[in-house]
């Protein structure tokens, strides 16, 4: 199979990943990358490669984008949040499957009358798309993405899932963790730092908890995880909404407890609990000197200026998914676990969250126009089997490892 075309949105850190995956592919000709970067023109030139096309374009401009959709056979889409759902409905109206790493609905959107809407919105979409017979796969990166994936893979080995725990993280390697965050970035700043006030919401023992944005850090909500293959202990603090997932992993009549954590080296979450108690990460301006500055844009950009909160060349970085799912397989009380682990790859640069998440867009992106994925309309990575993914990610060498353990109990 050959001559597909594909429209890459965004050439931020996990797009340039995405894009030299895409061109070492057989199964795809023509590459459009459409971003307004200004040097959007020379990063493409320097790729040396025919495939790929630059368009420079501000992806507000719908109706420019939506005659360049006419031409393509898939949309692969890594902008900054907001634009996914916008996305989605150019695709769909141009007949055009989409892999997007992003929410197609705000998880940081408390307002009830807003989440129907666009419930309702993706019901229609969902509709539409499932007319046309294409596929619509958000929230395929690494967390959320390849998470959900493994975890419905445990969950499909269990008799009886009565505990689910799905842990992610993408930190310097320990050593590299030398400044006083223990953390260096791989991608948007401000993104990372918007999540860190997100509301959450587990399952302890059969009773709901509902976590406000600015307790995640706090001591009572934080775990540490001591495994193997990490030199330090890692902070678990919980990451949004995992109870919504229930459903899609076909898990919420035996569960009792369910979580989805977020992992950084030790020490991390004290300094952010403050930070997010003194309101710095607000997004409503506050006057500076006769101007309006944002909280969370002044402190996202104070730290991007920075070189301390960077990888330099020499160093690495790691991604990790691991889930573990507690039940019952055969009479006996086991624990299924899965995990991930990548480390930046110094030849090319990448860096892991680059690979896990550029790599895994590229690699739904392959899944749907070689057919291997069951179904239309707007799927989730837990419609994604394992054994389709777990080969793609072993030839880019990102590899899996599993175990299962008898437990005596809970």
């Amino acid at each position: 199979m050959s001559g597909n075309r594909i429209m890459l949105l965004g050439l931020g850190m996990q797009g340039k990943a995405t894009l030299y995956d895409l061109v070492k592919s057989d199964l795809v000709s023509d590459i459009l990358v459409v971003d307004r970067s200004s040097d959007l023109e020379d990063y493409i030139q320097s790729l040396n490669s025919d495939k790929v096309q630059a368009i420079r374009l501000d992806v507000q401009d719908s109706e420019k984008l939506s005659d360049l959709m006419g031409e393509v056979d898939l949309v692969i889409e890594l902008l900054p949040p907001g634009f996914s759902f916008q996305i989605a409905k150019l695709a769909v109206q141009n007949n055009v499957s989409l892999v997007s790493t992003m929410y197609l609905q705000d998880p940081q959107d408390t307002n009830l009358e807003k989440i129907k809407a666009r419930e309702k919105a993706l019901a229609e979409l969902d509709k539409k798309a499932k007319e046309k017979g294409i596929v619509i796969l958000p929230q395929f990166g690494l967390d959320p993405g390849l998470d959900l994936v493994l975890a419905k893979q445990a969950v499909r080995e269990l008799d009886e899932v009565d505990e689910l725990y799905c842990y992610g993280a993408g930190l310097p390697e320990y050593d590299d963790a030398d400044n006083p965050l223990k953390y260096k970035f791989t991608w948007s700043v401000e993104g990372l730092l918007k999540t860190y006030k997100r509301p959450a919401r587990i399952l302890k023992n059969g009773e709901v908890v509902d976590i406000p944005g600015d307790e995640i850090f706090s001591e009572e909500n934080v775990h540490t995880l001591d495994l193997e293959k990490f030199e330090g202990l890692l902070e678990c603090y919980p990451n949004g909404d995992a109870l919504k997932y229930a459903e899609r992993l076909d898990v919420k009549e035996d569960l009792e407890s369910m979580g989805r954590y977020t992992c950084r080296w030790e020490g991390h979450t004290d300094f952010w609990e403050i930070m997010v108690k003194c309101r710095f990460l607000d997004e409503e301006p506050v006057e500076v000197g006769g101007k309006k500055v944002s909280p969370i844009r002044f402190v996202a950009n104070h730290l991007q200026a920075q070189d301390n909160f960077w990888l330099k060349d020499d160093e690495r970085d790691m991604a990790m998914i691991r889930v573990e799912a507690h039940g019952i397989k055969d009479g006996k009380r086991v624990r299924r676990v899965y995990q991930l682990i990548d480390r930046r790859d110094l030849q090319t640069g990448f860096t892991a969250m680059q690979r896990t998440v550029g790599f895994t867009a590229s690699i739904g992106a392959h899944l749907i126009l070689e057919g291997k994925i069951k179904g239309d309309g707007i799927l989730s990575p837990t419609d994604i089997h394992l054994s389709e993914v777990s080969k793609e990610l072993k030839n880019r060498d990102i590899d899996i490892d599993s175990h299962i353990e008898n437990r005596t109990s809970h």
